[in-house]
């Protein structure tokens, strides 16, 4: 895209969530509108993408933060490809990457980057 364009990015959540059927549909939502969003947005020199991260243990993965059990999750998470849950920087990157120039290509693109999290 030639000129001025500025990037903008949904952040999301596609995992089951029980108990939490609202926010469930509004993610689902959110990707699903991601490509009409998009195509619209392109008119005017944005480019947008949704990105789900996966687990990211941004504070609620710790004994003394979270306000839930953590019992076995030690055990799962060294079932997962890399050992662990995501870390912010872990999105970061990709958010940094298709905020730069070098991934204005990518466009209307709902982008799962979890470590391998759905493949376990």
């Amino acid at each position: 895209m030639e000129g001025r364009w500025g990037p903008t990015l949904h952040l999301n959540s596609l995992e089951q969530m029980p108990g939490e059927v609202a926010y469930a549909t509004s993610k689902a939502a959110l990707a699903g509108v991601t490509r009409t969003v998009a195509a619209e947005l392109m008119r005017v020199g944005i480019v947008l993408n949704t990105v789900n991260p996966g687990p990211v243990n941004i504070g609620y993965l710790y004994p003394e933060t979270t306000d839930r059990a953590l019992d076995g999750l030690e055990a799962r998470f060294a079932t997962l490809p890399f050992g662990r849950v995501g870390t912010p920087s872990d999105v970061a990157e990709l958010i940094g990457w298709l905020a730069s120039p070098h991934g204005a290509w990518m466009v209307g693109q709902v982008v799962t980057s979890d470590g391998g999290f759905r493949l376990t």
